[in-house]
């Protein structure tokens, strides 16, 4: 169904007429100014601790701050594409934004909050995200997209176990708890990809789309799903180390697997595909790592998730993101050029933060500051030529 309420739409802001508007620019621009602060703390050039302390607020951040952003902007606009119902707009797109920014404002302000008060602002914002999905996908009783409500839900126990951990209120590091944040994310990473990819890789390359294979689907989904599950029940249950290990290096194979059946190579003329399949490459290669620190000793198995982080997560965001913007302002799918500069600063901020401290670790914090800077200058080019277009109506005279 098509929205066709002109009249309506005109009354807004154009930057409030669709919730990736909002949520893709804020998202982008907070995730530069986290790792600035985050690079000056470890740096030693400011001394102020928010809320959790340094290393527990860099790992919240950018899993709830940051990507959670990223994730309800999609969804709100995905919601509109599958229901043909009205996407959330004006005031209450505005209210639910400043909910996802007070929770921001409330971990830097532990002196004036209470730990609970915080906790609360922050916990609120996925589950009213959670509603305003689950609201029209009932009306219409189209049930195949409800599944990203009880995964909303998901996202928040995560977010309320990280909480915890800082509290001391949790049987888990803070760590543990972050590695199930990620994986949460990981696993509806998979589930997006398994969708969308094989369109665009068969639309952007003028070639036949590659059909799933159901059983590959259901193996490499469920494996993440297996381990996420596990990594969420630790307070009550933990698995033997071989479990995870094997579990993470079947999921591997399997997204190893599905990545080399999309044909990668088939891409690399053009830069909205080749910087998705880079991305998902940094996952499965991440998940691979990780999984074989299970059975071989590694001094900072950390810095191997931050393939799955910078590479995956970071990667596959700004691909997606300057792609979903593309289409949903009206414009062809032609990324500004110097988009190709961001997808390549994506990748070295990855390979800097993980392979540099692996064999130069004297040099640690040298390394987690020059991929910072490349993070900023991917995410900075984004925002720079990419507001301009948030912040303007569609091209194509839609509502959007």
């Amino acid at each position: 169904m098509q929205i066709t309420d002109l009249a309506a739409e005109q009354k807004i802001l154009p930057v409030l007429r669709l919730g990736f508007r909002p949520f893709f620019l804020a998202g982008a621009l907070f995730s530069m100014v986290a790792l600035l602060l985050w690079g000056a703390m470890l740096s030693g050039y400011i001394t102020f601790q928010p809320y959790g302390g340094g290393l527990w607020w860099h790992i919240h951040e950018m899993l709830f701050g940051f990507g959670c952003a990223i994730v309800a902007g999609f969804l709100l606009t995905a919601i509109q594409n599958w229901t043909g119902v009205r996407g959330i707009s004006g005031l209450p797109l505005l209210g639910l934004f400043m909910l996802w920014l007070a929770g921001r404002i409330a971990l830097f302000l532990p002196s004036l909050l209470n730990d609970h008060v915080i906790m609360l602002i922050d916990l609120s914002f996925l589950p009213v995200v959670a509603y305003v999905l689950a609201k029209p996908l009932l009306k219409i009783k189209q049930y195949r997209n409800l599944f990203f409500v009880p995964l909303l839900v998901l996202f928040t126990v995560a977010n309320i176990e990280m909480h915890l951990a800082k509290l001391g209120l949790a049987n888990m590091t803070v760590h543990q708890t972050a590695y199930a944040s990620v994986m949460l994310m990981v696993f509806l990473m998979s589930v997006m990809a398994g969708r969308v990819v094989p369109m665009f890789t068969a639309n952007g390359t003028k070639t036949a789309k590659v059909l799933p294979l159901p059983w590959l689907e259901k193996l490499a989904t469920g494996s993440l799903g297996v381990i996420t599950l596990l990594l969420l029940i630790q307070p009550l249950f933990s698995a033997p180390k071989a479990v995870f290990g094997i579990l993470f290096i079947l999921a591997a194979c399997c997204q190893a697997i599905r990545w080399c059946r999309w044909k990668p190579w088939i891409t690399l003329g053009v830069p909205l595909l080749w910087s998705i399949h880079g991305s998902l490459f940094f996952i499965w290669a991440g998940l691979f790592t990780v999984g074989m620190s299970y059975f071989i000793n590694v001094p900072i198995v950390s810095h191997l998730w931050h393939f799955i982080t910078i590479g995956g997560m970071g990667g596959l965001i700004l691909a997606m993101i300057s792609r979903v913007s593309l289409g949903h302002t009206g414009r062809m799918l032609q990324q500004p050029k110097a988009m190709f500069v961001a997808f390549f600063s994506i990748f070295m901020a990855v390979i800097i933060r993980v392979i540099g401290p692996i064999f130069w670790m004297q040099y640690y914090i040298i390394f987690i500051n020059l991929s910072i800077v490349f993070w900023l200058i991917a995410f900075g080019l984004f925002a720079y030529h990419y507001a301009p277009m948030l912040f303007k109506a569609r091209q194509d005279g839609r509502p959007g």
